[in-house]
């Protein structure tokens, strides 16, 4: 097998990127402090053609060489807007009718594997902090929770490795 060249991958410019069909799909961000993490968010998100990221708090907006070093310059072809706080993020998709959700592990919350979208409306997940999670008052805001199915020794993954899962799954589901 002979690996493809970036020719042979046909992939789009920033120009088309901007006016392809995205899913609808926004990632918000809330509080999180690795600009490596956030990168990666970018990344995965330009891949799956997520509509935008928001960032909230201490997660540092674009241009910046750390985040740069792992976006790998999806942070100017992915949509992103900037919150300083989480709660007005929030409050911008309910009055855009997002269905919002938080990753994260709560009483009642729904396996990733159950979770079942509806292409006729548009969504919202709310990734948290490395250590903290998402804020508690914002869970509250949310119409549910979503939680990755974990089976080894510990209860928590990367924020880019959970976004990566959820973005896909979400895609798989929209696209």
């Amino acid at each position: 097998m002979k690996k493809l060249s970036i020719l042979e991958m046909n992939r789009m410019n920033k120009d088309e990127f901007k006016e392809a069909k995205k899913i609808p799909l926004i990632v918000v961000l809330d509080n999180v402090r690795s600009l490596n993490n956030i990168g990666s968010v970018f990344r995965t998100s330009d891949a799956f053609i997520v509509e935008a990221i928001y960032l909230c708090g201490i997660s540092s907006p674009p241009p910046n060489p750390e985040i740069h070093k792992t976006a790998l310059g999806a942070e100017d072809t992915v949509a992103w807007e900037y919150f300083e706080d989480t709660d007005k993020a929030v409050d911008k998709l309910r009055d855009n009718e997002f269905k919002v959700f938080a990753v994260e592990q709560v009483h009642g919350s729904v396996m990733l594997d159950k979770v079942q979208l509806n292409k006729e409306l548009k969504y919202a997940v709310i990734l948290g902090n490395e250590v903290k999670g998402v804020q508690q008052h914002i869970v509250d805001k949310c119409d549910g929770c979503i939680e990755i199915p974990q089976f080894g020794t510990k209860h928590s993954l990367n924020v880019s490795v959970t976004a990566g899962l959820i973005i896909w799954d979400f895609f798989k589901q929209l696209f």
